[in-house]
């Protein structure tokens, strides 16, 4: 059964990894074949490889400013929602505020879901009319 000190652990462990160079560190919050998604309905990224590459392209670079904030909303099983903010830049030039749901095998996690959003942005899409 998951707990929350182990998400806690786990969140400061995928911080970590953001802000490390290379994507070695996603060792230490992946499972090698770790689905992760940056929404509900795009494909997931399957596997260490295809998650550093994403990350590659996602990221400045190790030394990208931005703050990250994060709230653990449940833990049921071997899943954690976990609400997060995150502002890049000082001032801040761009922030979402995300839920996750995140699957967990032996303390990695195997299924990362990401539900963006973004200031000033519709939170649904547009009725045809």
């Amino acid at each position: 059964m998951l707990r929350r000190q182990e998400v806690e652990h786990w969140l400061r462990r995928y911080e970590r990894a953001w802000r490390s160079p290379g994507t070695a560190a996603l060792r230490d919050v992946f499972t090698a074949e770790a689905d992760y998604r940056q929404s509900p309905y795009h494909e997931p990224a399957v596997g260490l490889a295809a998650i550093g590459a994403l990350w590659e392209r996602e990221r400045e670079g190790p030394d990208e400013e931005f703050t990250m904030e994060s709230e653990i909303v449940a833990v049921e099983g071997d899943t954690a929602v976990v609400r997060v903010e995150v502002r890049y830049g000082e001032p801040p030039a761009r922030e979402y505020r995300d839920l996750w749901v995140v699957r967990f095998a032996e303390g990695l996690c195997s299924d990362f879901e990401e539900w963006p959003f973004w200031p000033d942005r519709p939170y649904a899409a547009p009725r045809d009319e």
